[in-house]
């Protein structure tokens, strides 16, 4: 009776522990491995150190140009936490766009002007946005800024808009019960941010067309689970403190989630219909447009293409020059932050037919101080992001694929700046 004991609980505690194992595919580890170069194999030696997690997909069509989906993972643990840092924008605009359809007998939509009240201590009121065409804040110009280069104040704006109940709500309801967003990019205590202000929608001659109150979020969360990152830490005074950095009430989703919305909303048909977020064609459009587009296609804003260049937020072409290759479109959100760098990309090649997903995060903190602004995002983090993008995408080059793909529904017209435009371009931003 003991040995039988001793042998379930051997077995039980066999299982736990296997389960608790990063998951490596042998396919994705032999296509990283024979890619010869310093800075990928650095990283891939020691991938603990680094927090890294990787996940490939490939795409595969059927005659009729469906598409199917193929996941290889490498040291990717959905218990291993990573800092989202922007990358939480991407999911607060679908749910914005989602909850804009709801409004549609108010006549709203993401053009609709629309300004911010301060209705809780702390929140900060918005009437005007300079760098839009009308020089007013809309949903559609809040996108366009967190998905260019990713801005922080716009997401600040649709976390208001959507709330943080429903953020949190909606992201369950989809599929994703380990997702959650609970903070706003502003410095505020968790109940500050429980509160979202009260806005209105404006009609042409400023009065307003649609009021939504101010909310607050009375569900509870649970932060059992202690998350804490580093040797050490500054605290908001700037204060070194001797202990390990509290992630514990940030935002915190599984990478594997990330790849899924993007997916869901790249090829809406793939996923089950509850997991869809509910978006009309025109949203989708939208979505595919400023998913891809670059800052120098943008007039508005105007930035400034120096500083924020085509792969300014395309990590996995992310190269010394700076510049995208010509018959490549990357649909992605990236999101760096206390040292952790994440992209989530679905990667479009025209000439040569090509199609993949590829998303990363990795940790590039070596003094182990979080919150000191020392981090080696340029000497590591984005020669691994390039070298990774690069290994991939050289390998999906030479891949035979039982059907060409057609591509057309990912090939857009984007916008153009005017150079005689001579308005003065945008160089200060928070993101």
């Amino acid at each position: 009776m003991i040995c039988r004991l001793f042998l379930f609980l051997l077995v039980l505690f066999s299982g736990k522990t296997a389960m608790a194992q990063p998951k490596t595919d042998e396919f994705l580890k032999n296509i990283l491995t024979r890619a010869s170069n310093d800075s990928l194999q650095k990283i891939l030696s020691n991938p603990d150190a680094y927090r890294l997690q990787i996940i490939y997909t490939q795409i595969n069509r059927d005659k009729k140009n469906h598409p199917s989906f193929q996941n290889y993972y490498y040291n990717y643990d959905p218990q291993l936490y990573y800092n989202p840092a922007s990358m939480v924008k991407m999911p607060l605009a679908f749910l914005a766009l989602e909850k804009l359809n709801t409004l549609q007998s108010k006549k709203i939509d993401k053009n609709t002007p629309l300004v911010f009240d301060s209705s809780y201590l702390g929140q900060k009121p918005l009437s005007q946005d300079l760098t839009s065409e009308t020089g007013l804040p809309s949903i559609a110009h809040f996108i366009k800024r967190a998905f260019l280069i990713s801005e922080n104040d716009p997401y600040n704006r649709l976390y208001q808009f959507v709330g943080q109940q429903t953020i949190n709500q909606q992201l369950h309801a989809k599929g994703y019960p380990n997702s959650r967003i609970t903070r706003q990019f502003m410095g505020f205590t968790a109940e500050k941010n429980r509160h979202t202000n009260g806005i209105r929608f404006l009609n042409p001659d400023g009065s307003t067309r649609y009021y939504q109150p101010p909310a607050y979020n009375p569900d509870p969360f649970d932060f059992s689970r202690k998350i804490l990152v580093g040797t050490a830490h500054h605290n908001r005074q700037d204060s070194l403190i001797q202990a390990p950095f509290d992630f514990t009430e940030h935002n915190n989703l599984p990478l594997q989630d990330f790849q899924k919305m993007l997916q869901s909303v790249m090829f809406p048909e793939s996923v089950p219909k509850k997991q869809r977020f509910g978006l009309t064609p025109q949203d989708y459009a939208f979505l595919y447009r400023y998913l891809s587009q670059y800052p120098s296609e943008t007039p508005y804003p105007k930035y400034d293409t120096a500083a924020f260049y085509d792969s300014y937020v395309k990590f996995f072409f992310h190269g010394s020059k700076h510049s995208m290759p010509q018959h490549v479109r990357v649909f992605n959100k990236v999101g760096w932050a206390y040292g952790f760098m994440t992209d989530v990309s679905y990667v479009v090649d025209f000439k040569n037919k090509v199609e993949y997903m590829l998303a990363a995060t990795l940790y590039v903190n070596q003094d182990g101080v979080v919150n000191d602004n020392q981090y080696e995002y340029e000497t590591v983090g984005y020669p691994f992001m390039y070298h990774l993008g690069q290994a991939i995408y050289q390998y999906e080059l030479k891949r035979k694929r039982p059907n060409v793909p057609d591509l057309t529904k990912f090939k857009i017209s984007y916008e153009k700046r005017d150079p005689h435009d001579t308005r003065p371009v945008v160089r200060e931003v928070d993101n």
